[in-house]
This record gives structure tokens, sequence and C-alpha cells, in this order.
């Protein structure tokens, strides 16, 4: 019985990290586009200023 418990808990790991490693590359895009704002901002002088 403890053989499927442990079983049970390596799936649920295994879908854990799946999600995990999928939803990454979202937060790298757009994690990405803001640092390129940013970037464009310095360089180029226009912006929002307050």
């Amino acid at each position: 019985m403890s053989d499927d418990e442990v079983e049970t808990k390596q799936e649920r790991r295994e879908k854990k990290l799946k999600k995990k490693r999928e939803r990454v590359p979202k937060h790298g895009k757009n994690l990405a586009r803001v640092y390129m704002d940013a970037i464009m901002k310095r360089l180029g002088g226009k912006g929002k200023q307050k």
C-alpha cells in the first residue's frame, strides 16, 4: 500500500514540474519585453515623464 502512495506522490510531483516548466517561457518573454522597453526608454530619452 505504501508503494501506491509513493507512486501517487511521484505522479503529482511530475505534473507539478511539467506545469512549472510550461509556465516559465511566458515569464521569460514578458520579462524580456519589460527590459527592452526600459532600455529603449533610457537610450531614446523619450518616454513618460512626470
